[in-house]
């Protein structure tokens, strides 16, 4: 499809990227799953935290295969963008909400910017240009690339935060020193 020519190497590198970067994520969690943590929801704050990071590198994979794949028109191409940007945005509140009510972190403005605000706009905008596409198809397919592009550094930023958060941030469980016995 002439609309899709082009794109190709983008979305190959944007998606092998989110492919690669799915897999850091769990050996990284994998290996600090170990430490001790504050006291509080570990649950909450995982749905909150971590798992936000792999539905969008996962997104941004699944966004680039359908964009990778031999299509012969637009639109089941673009009616597939546009329900990942409407499910993202209502991931987003999701996960705003979970931001809001979990108890093991209290969020600063770093944590909402790239866990609630940039990821709710680059749903917004994957969602808008499916149907942008009808009538500017340049100008919409931009928009997507745009959106892939913002959902893989939201990613990457968080995914980094969580790391150096529970490397550098987290208390460990005090040691009991022979006087203490």
């Amino acid at each position: 499809m002439p609309l899709l020519m082009g794109w190709e190497n983008f979305y190959v590198i944007v998606g092998s990227s989110a492919g690669a970067l799915i897999g850091l994520q769990f050996v990284v969690i994998t290996l600090i799953a170990s430490r001790p943590i504050k006291q509080g929801n570990v649950r909450q704050a995982g749905d909150a935290f971590a798992t936000p990071s792999v539905v969008h590198f996962a997104i941004v994979l699944f966004l680039s295969a359908i964009l990778s794949a031999p299509w012969h028109g637009i639109d089941v191409v673009s009616a597939l963008w546009g329900l990942l940007g409407v499910g993202g945005v209502v991931y987003s509140v999701i996960v705003a909400r979970r931001l809001r009510v979990q108890t093991v972190y209290r969020p600063v403005f770093e944590d909402w910017l790239f866990h609630a605000i940039l990821p709710f706009a680059a749903y917004m905008l994957l969602a808008v240009s499916a149907w942008a596409v009808r009538s500017e198809e340049a100008s919409a397919m931009y928009l997507v690339a745009g959106a892939s592009l913002v959902l893989l550094f939201i990613g990457i930023h968080n995914a980094w935060d969580l790391v150096t958060y529970n490397i550098f941030l987290t208390t460990r469980e005090p040691q009991e020193s022979g006087a203490d016995r």
